[in-house]
């Protein structure tokens, strides 16, 4: 399968409109010959439209210079990604393309939404040395759908070696001569109409922070699993986090969910946190033990042999679950459950002043006793706590939006804490086959001095946490 970048802009233009000479626009020295294409391109969604809901197009198309399957996708900025595969006897939809949306469409059958017939003019403008900066073209545009048929023209402006001032300057040009940004972001957007803008059952607007939180966190969860397929450190770490955060609310806010359905997503969220923890928690002691057993190359040799190999199993679990039925139906659950969840704004204050109060019960407790469980178990109490508090802090405004700050680098404290008793139970592990165990011991003992530092930062971070100022709005 091949994959690309493009970065385009389209216009809307009157019938008739004819293209202003755009020589000088951005380095354009000149026009190159135009080419004449029929294009025939059948659309395929979901009955409800989830990819294009989601700015997804995905389609069968014939005639010119790239007839196959494409899927386009949103990219950085304005830009999209093209995945590219070439035509097929038959008019199923490719594995290797359903699989690149199927946390969007599930299980539900991809079908013909939309067929577009266009005459597209296509021509290439050139610098002096004849390269190709950009192609132009101009569509003559044939839609039908469930809803009728429709017909438009409009301008699309792609970049092929230009830069994005090109696009700055040919639009300047375009506008002059009479065309307008396009006002849908693809032809199948305008092609649908209002059945794309309709709202959806269940999926009516709601205020309530708490939903707003959730439904973000089910979002980000969503967004990043591209990124974790590939392998992308980052995108585990965001998803972990999503799974922690809707995880953390379904628990604080009780009463904003449906019970039963909330215990169960609760339980597939920590099977999914729990996947991807098995590759994040060796990235990170990747990185950490790596700078810490710098001088002990046999140490680190085999330190970093065992993680990658921890790594590397758990990615494939990682892969093996993302491709599960049971990964689809946890998609499913939240969003029946956020869809279907109420507001309930008179009880949510109350319970984010309870979890930060039991975090700080729990927390002065460890630290009396000096224990590294019951430190762990006070860190993530206070990750529920702090999930809490996001939820209202941006309408606390500064208050809000310190205590937060304070209450990230308080848990920083008791990350890096946790991170030097892990780093001492690996070395503990790795030391028992170690021909000379000497060395593991020195890393020991600086894993150790770790967690010491760490335990006497506490006193000045949590009374950070706890300036009545800071705390004073949630009443």
């Amino acid at each position: 399968m091949q994959t690309a970048t493009e970065s385009e802009r389209k216009y809307d233009v009157p019938a008739g409109f004819a293209l202003p000479p755009l020589s000088g626009a951005g380095g354009v020295s000149a026009s190159g010959e135009p080419a004449t294409h029929e294009l025939d391109a059948t659309y395929f969604d979901t009955e409800d439209l989830r990819l294009a809901r989601n700015k997804r197009t995905l389609r069968r198309r014939t005639g010119g210079t790239d007839a196959g399957w494409h899927l386009k996708t949103p990219g950085e900025g304005s830009s999209r990604t093209e995945y590219r595969l070439p035509l097929t006897g038959d008019d199923a939809v490719p594995a290797e393309l359903v699989a690149e949306v199927r946390t969007i469409v599930r299980t539900r059958p991809l079908r013909p939404v939309a067929t577009l017939r266009t005459r597209r003019v296509e021509t290439p403008l050139c610098d002096a040395d004849g390269r190709t900066l950009a192609l132009i073209a101009q569509d003559e545009v044939d839609a039908e759908t469930g809803n009728g048929q429709q017909r438009w023209q409009e301008i699309e402006v792609e970049l092929v070696d230009g830069g994005p001032e090109l696009l700055d300057a040919v639009e300047g040009l375009l506008r002059a001569a009479g065309a307008t940004p396009a006002a849908g972001p693809s032809k199948l957007a305008r092609a649908l109409g209002d059945r794309l803008r309709a709202p959806q059952p269940g999926k009516a607007p709601k205020t309530d922070p708490v939903l707003g939180y959730a439904r973000e966190q089910r979002d980000a969860i969503e967004a990043h699993d591209a990124a974790v397929r590939a392998g992308d450190a980052d995108g585990v770490h965001k998803m972990r986090v999503g799974t922690r955060r809707l995880r953390s609310t379904l628990k604080t806010f009780k009463s904003s969910f449906d019970p039963e359905r909330a215990e169960f997503l609760k339980d597939e969220l920590k099977w999914l946190a729990d996947c991807l923890g098995d590759v994040r928690d060796g990235q990170v002691l990747q990185h950490k033990l790596a700078a810490a057993s710098e001088g002990f190359p046999d140490v680190a040799a085999r330190i970093r042999e065992k993680l990658e190999a921890d790594v590397s199993r758990g990615r494939q679990a990682l892969v093996e679950a993302l491709n599960s039925d049971r990964y689809l139906a946890l998609l499913d659950a939240m969003d029946a459950l956020i869809d279907e969840a109420r507001p309930d704004a008179g009880n949510a204050p109350r319970r984010v002043r309870k979890v930060l109060h039991r975090a700080d019960a729990l927390l002065d407790t460890a630290v009396g006793d000096g224990v590294d469980a019951e430190l762990h178990d006070a860190r993530k109490k206070y990750k529920q706590a702090r999930y809490a508090v996001e939820v209202f802090a941006p309408a606390a405004g500064k208050p809000g939006k310190k205590l937060v700050s304070a209450l990230t680098s308080l848990q920083d404290v008791l990350g890096a804490h946790q991170d030097s008793v892990v780093a001492r139970e690996l070395l503990r592990d790795v030391a028992r086959t170690a021909p000379d165990a000497f060395e593991y011991g020195v890393l020991y003992a600086r894993q150790e001095r770790i967690g010491e530092e760490t335990f006497h930062e506490l006193p000045a971070v949590i009374k950070s946490s706890r300036r009545g100022k800071l705390r004073r709005w949630l009443g």
